[in-house]
């Protein structure tokens, strides 16, 4: 049942409760005493029933976990993601980061083809109308009670610890498992290569993020690790970091399209192989050539153009942002989502070509998207891919996300032209050895994109004409902008890393912090996940004809993978210092005190008191 006829059955109880004593009066008049007490009743019982069922009224804005409870979809087009709404005045281009066509690269995985999307709001009928209503939400009146000091509590918890402890011990949950020990305290769960220390094979990576969403000063912080199967990290079934941090390597160097990297020393007497292709056997080497197959137990299995191997797993947090005393921006232990990707079937280039053109058919053909729920298990992208996702509910704890919250992951995971094997972040890791390790954005460069000459970042805002999609970041404006809105090249250049690029001050990471507590409090990731402070006024709430579309003189090619040999900022200083999104802190200094749990809950009028955190239940009817 739509929507509307949701409501209809809104209206039409109404009316049934109201008319109904009526009703019965006049057919007693008329004799209809015939008519049988048990049919009446049983029509009662069925009023009843549908005002029980259906409790919101005829233009009342219905909450966001209603649709889930009554089985209503709300956003069929929900792989349209927010970004695609931004006004883009005939100049202003941010389309380009997802929507890329590369028909000169025959070898390219990826046909999905969608440059032409850029600037164009070729939506269908329901995707013209944008369902992503937090974005027009003013968030500030909701979280003028929250405080400080309540929220710097409410992110310094865990909730990653419990939450893996309780679906280990849930016999009927039939999904992954994903335990990394202290995740939530990065620099206690891996070590300086970025191998998880609790024997459970992850490998934190060292990437850039995308831009600009997954920008600390957008709204979060976040960190990726990569596992790869057994065979990978074992030669005769017997474990060897030598063996797996090679192939690690080979990886690399087949989604990057390297001829070598480096990596951590490794002996090639373990491996069996001369990796460095010099003619001599060493016991410490420190780069890996291209091979053609990958190594130990892994041997038979062939690197694929830009492909990733069978059963190669990602696991991907987004955090709150921390703040600590010195006002440094790190990792918050507190987790928004957890995400998780496996490639449980490899498909070659060939056969995704077809999946593609089935994709680009469909959308042809103006059918709304598909997507293959697996329950507990997540959803099938269809090209080899398996994604899952946890989210936070109510009272903060991580619980597995609702079908209709899951489809959203397949707008980016699955058919835009821009990604290498459906991924982001791995083909941005830092090259090499030096990429091997926790995020860390203090130590990187605003590297180029491959064919630019300046920097990666500073070509997207003056693309972009803004420090995020919405051009409504003002922080960002008034730092890297001048009066008239144009782009202060030589003061981004002159940034000694990226984390003095896209990093909040401690005021304004505090802000989004409150904006996204009130969205988990509402529980209304249907509308909308991006912490905003005040309604957007560069996106559109309905697309017509009359959208002016981006001129082709500001349509771009891209490669989303980076050259991290160029080095184009005047600052030099790149330091794993106390400022970076990974800053060092004492894990039982910023943990002591913080025991806010919300388990009293209270709502009177509209107010939600949790342990004297005050926070307003009412932005869904707004």
């Amino acid at each position: 049942m739509k929507i509307n006829a949701l409501k209809n059955h809104i209206y039409k109880a109404k009316m049934l409760r109201v008319l109904m004593p009526a009703i019965v009066c006049v057919l007693s008049a008329c004799g209809a005493d015939k008519v049988e007490h048990q049919d009446e009743q049983f029509s009662q019982k069925n009023v009843e029933q549908i005002v029980q069922e259906y409790p919101y009224q005829t233009q009342q804005n219905i909450p966001a976990m209603a649709y889930i409870e009554h089985g209503e979809t709300y956003n069929a087009e929900t792989v349209i993601p927010p970004q695609c709404y931004t006004k883009t005045d005939g100049v202003n281009n941010p389309c380009y980061a997802c929507h890329q066509t590369y028909r000169g690269d025959k070898d390219r995985s990826n046909a999905m083809n969608d440059g032409a999307l850029q600037g164009e709001y070729q939506f269908s009928d329901l995707g013209v109308t944008n369902h992503w209503k937090n974005l027009f939400i003013d968030r500030r009146p909701l979280i003028k009670n929250i405080s400080d000091a309540q929220i710097k509590d409410w992110i310094a918890q865990d909730n990653y610890s419990d939450f893996i402890d309780k679906q280990q011990q849930d016999k009927h949950w039939k999904g992954e498992y994903t335990p990394i020990e202290n995740l939530a305290y990065p620099e206690q769960a891996f070590n300086q290569q970025g191998l998880a220390k609790d024997g459970s094979h992850w490998v934190a990576f060292n990437y850039k993020p995308f831009p600009s969403t997954f920008w600390p000063t957008n709204g979060s912080t976040s960190d990726a690790m990569i596992r790869l199967p057994k065979a990978f990290r074992e030669v005769n079934g017997k474990y060897s970091q030598d063996v797996y941090f090679a192939n690690l390597a080979l990886v690399e160097i087949t989604m990057k399209e390297l001829a070598q990297t480096t990596l951590p020393t490794i002996s090639e007497y373990k491996v069996g192989v001369d990796l460095n292709n010099d003619g001599v056997m060493s016991n410490e080497i420190n780069h890996i050539v291209k091979q053609e197959n990958y190594l130990g137990d892994a041997s038979d299995i062939s690197l694929e153009h830009t492909l990733y191997p069978q059963d190669t797993e990602f696991l991907h947090t987004v955090r709150y942002i921390g703040v600590n005393e010195q006002g440094g921006i790190y990792n918050a232990p507190r987790m928004k989502e957890v995400r998780y990707m496996k490639k449980h079937n490899f498909k070659s280039k060939q056969s995704l070509a077809s999946e593609y053109y089935l994709e680009q058919k469909e959308k042809d053909s103006e059918n709304l998207p598909q997507v293959k729920q697996l329950g507990d298990r997540g959803i099938n992208t269809g090209f080899g891919w398996t994604v899952n996702g946890y989210i936070e509910n109510e009272q903060g704890q991580l619980r597995h996300q609702y079908d209709q919250e899951l489809a959203f992951c397949s707008g980016c995971h699955k058919t835009i032209g821009s990604t290498l094997d459906q991924t982001f972040s791995f083909p941005r890791k830092v090259d090499g050895v030096e990429g091997w390790g926790y995020q860390n954005l203090a130590s990187q460069h605003d590297a180029p994109n491959k064919g630019e000459t300046q920097g990666e970042f500073l070509t997207y805002f003056e693309r972009v004409g803004g420090g995020d999609e919405f051009r409504q970041n003002g922080e960002m404006l008034a730092r890297w902008f001048d009066k008239n809105g144009k782009v202060d090249s030589d003061k981004v250049k002159a940034a000694n890393n990226i984390y003095e690029l896209i990093t909040p001050s401690p005021e304004r990471a505090l802000q989004l912090n409150k904006a996204y507590l009130t969205i988990v409090k509402e529980q209304s990731y249907l509308f909308g996940r991006d912490a905003v402070l005040t309604k957007a006024t560069n996106v559109l709430e309905k697309v017509d004809e009359s959208q002016q579309p981006l001129a082709h003189a500001h349509r771009y090619q891209w490669d989303l993978r980076l050259d991290w040999h160029k080095n184009l900022n005047k600052g030099k200083k790149l330091a794993n210092d106390n400022r970076a999104v990974t800053a060092k802190y004492d894990s039982e200094e910023i943990t002591k005190g913080h025991d806010l749990i919300f388990k009293d809950i209270t709502t009177v009028k509209g107010i939600t008191t949790v342990k004297g955190l005050a926070i307003s239940s009412e932005a869904t009817t707004q």
